[in-house]
């Protein structure tokens, strides 16, 4: 019943037109390089972005289109070596002051040492629900798949193809859900020694700049998209398993063992943080 429901309420959401997204691959046709004077730059014939960071600039990029749900894929190499200080940021996010956004950010360490990845989701412009990891593998060595799996039921975080967190949609206990703003892709290679590495204690050094971050085999297949404000159609949703995927009891058991061997923080067991209670969420499983 309350997934019939939460459909209805999706085919109704204001008069808003949703694209089915096709496009994989060329990231000619699906991004514009926004910032940074020439320190981003694709190639192979479009297969490969890369974002760079020296001591005067980053460097980032956004999509074409926006998006109201879908299942959406980035293939990472994140920065080598000596990585103190930099963070390399691909999120989901709308505009405004009461913005949506569902973020993936990589916080660089020193070498020999473990980069952390910081999850998470902000709705109606409120955030506080980070939770963050080590990961199983060196994120520097190869390209590895990072997927947003976004659908009116909950949220999905996974690497490659396990997930790590799911934000559920909570609505009927009083939490906000994004569900009504379409977001736009964003990623960046930026400098911020002050926080991201243990707590901004170690410094960025620069003799190692240029630093760089990698990028391969968008996907967006599985997604509702528009390119401008003018052209939205309807999304059928019932001809989409994505638009329905919550965690299989496998897919349970998988992210029972990354948040068991590698999660380093979770605000939902951070008590000294909210001294008036834990978030709604936290306590409804």
């Amino acid at each position: 019943m309350a997934a019939f429901a939460t459909k209805q309420s999706l085919l109704l959401l204001s008069s808003l037109v949703l694209l089915i997204g096709v496009s994989t691959g060329s990231f000619y046709d699906n991004f514009d390089i926004t910032w940074g004077d020439g320190r981003a730059n694709i190639f192979e014939s479009g297969q490969l972005l890369t974002c760079t960071l020296d001591k005067i600039s980053g460097s980032g990029f956004q999509s074409k289109k926006e998006y109201l749900f879908g299942k959406i894929d980035m293939k990472m190499k994140l920065v080598a070596g000596n990585s103190a200080g930099t963070v390399t940021a691909y999120y989901l996010s709308s505009k405004g002051e009461t913005w949506d956004e569902i973020d993936f950010e990589f916080l660089g360490n020193v070498t020999g040492q473990p980069y952390v990845l910081h999850t998470n989701v902000f709705t109606g412009g409120k955030g506080n629900r980070e939770m963050q990891f080590y990961l199983w593998f060196d994120p520097t060595a190869d390209f590895h798949t990072y997927t947003v799996l976004w659908n009116p039921l909950n949220i999905i975080f996974l690497v490659d193809g396990i997930p790590i967190r799911v934000f559920k949609n909570n609505e009927a206990h009083g939490v906000a859900y994004p569900k009504s703003q379409p977001m736009k892709i964003y990623s960046s290679l930026w400098e911020a020694d002050d926080w991201a590495t243990q707590g901004g204690r170690v410094k960025t050094d620069w003799t190692n700049a240029p630093f760089s971050a990698y990028y391969r085999s968008f996907n967006d297949v599985d997604c509702c998209s528009r390119t401008s404000i003018w052209n939205w159609v309807t999304c059928n949703a019932n001809s989409n398993s994505w638009m329905w995927t919550t965690l299989s009891s496998n897919q349970l058991g998988q992210m029972k063992w990354v948040q068991d061997e590698f999660m380093i923080y979770n605000y939902c067991t951070d008590y000294e943080r909210f001294p008036q209670g834990l978030p709604t969420e936290c306590n409804l499983g």
